[in-house]
């Protein structure tokens, strides 16, 4: 039989995800996904997964996971204390951004991030639970895939290749080094799971709906210090600042939603969609967040400070 874990601790939201469902828009199905795609596919690469591979997602306080049998795991994405247990009668420092093996009936615990929200964890094999529309993905809007985990849950684990030591200290040495091969045999950099600096900077490109705004709501998104809020998901990043002026009144109709989409509901506060966002809207979206600072947008907490560069043309 093959391994797998059995939830200690949830947490207060652990999920299955891997690249999501892209390309079901038209059917109204989210993207959904990994919030922070190079955390998570650091993980698989330092467990030796492929990069489809599917993990587990944790908000902000982490989760306790058991072994039922031997595996091999790693942790990345938010920065977090991470042990494992019991060895000695108690628990014992583990290395985040490494691999490490567990034995039959040891606890992983992945702790509170000390900065950033998302942790991932990844196991050798992949999380194997049964794909929806080609994905493992949980999609907290439109609940495809499956549920959040909950305590007692039995998560499969898929047969992954046994673990030999020169393998295994390939990988370690992967993590020391803070980076991982890519599958075309290059060397890829580790994430940078939360802002280096006291304020994240959130690259976008004006538009399609940038003229309904005025010159002066332009100025203030790119000079204005916005505030996360708790209020903010796997749906979108809210914020709370100063509110961006309309140039045009009333509403558009329903129309595409992407990811990164920056919409402007009729508070004036900018909201930046994430990987479950829905695929239409009825409000005037000003820019879209570039790729690269989507993992920044999923990993800022309640009460950080956010803001906006315009990109080129």
């Amino acid at each position: 039989m093959t391994a797998g874990l059995e939830v200690v601790d949830a947490g207060a939201l652990t999920t299955v995800q891997d690249q999501g469902r892209p390309g079901f828009a038209h059917l109204g199905v989210p993207r959904s996904g990994a919030l922070d795609g190079p955390a998570a596919a650091l993980a698989n690469r330092l467990v030796g997964n492929g990069p489809a591979a599917a993990v587990l997602e944790t908000t902000a306080t982490g989760c306790v996971l058991r072994a039922t049998g031997p595996l091999v795991v790693a942790v990345t994405g938010a920065a977090c204390p991470v042990a494992v247990g019991p060895v000695l009668g108690g628990s014992v420092t583990a290395p985040f951004g490494s691999p490490v093996r567990l034995g039959r009936g040891q606890t992983l615990e992945v702790g509170a991030p000390t900065q950033g929200m998302r942790s991932y964890v990844a196991v050798r094999g992949g999380i194997a639970v049964d794909p929806v529309l080609g994905s493992r993905s949980t999609d907290t809007l439109s609940g495809l895939g499956p549920a959040p985990l909950a305590t007692g849950d039995l998560v499969p684990v898929g047969a992954g290749a046994p673990a030999a030591e020169p393998e295994f200290t390939k990988w370690r040495d992967r993590g020391r080094r803070g980076e991982a091969e890519q599958d075309d045999g290059r060397a890829a950099p580790a994430t940078d799971a939360a802002p280096a600096t006291d304020v994240t900077v959130l690259r976008l490109r004006l538009g399609p709906r940038d003229e309904w705004f005025t010159p002066r709501a332009l100025t203030v998104l790119t000079t204005a210090t916005y505030t996360a809020t708790g209020d903010s998901n796997r749906v979108g990043l809210r914020l709370t600042g100063p509110p961006l002026e309309r140039a045009i009144e009333g509403e558009i109709g329903s129309e595409g939603m992407v990811l990164g989409a920056v919409q402007v509901p009729p508070s004036g506060e900018p909201l930046v969609f994430l990987a479950d966002h829905p695929t239409t809207g009825g409000y005037p979206v000003i820019g879209v967040v570039d790729a690269s600072g989507l993992a920044a947008a999923a990993q800022a907490r309640p009460g950080d400070a956010v803001r906006f560069e315009v990109l080129p043309e």
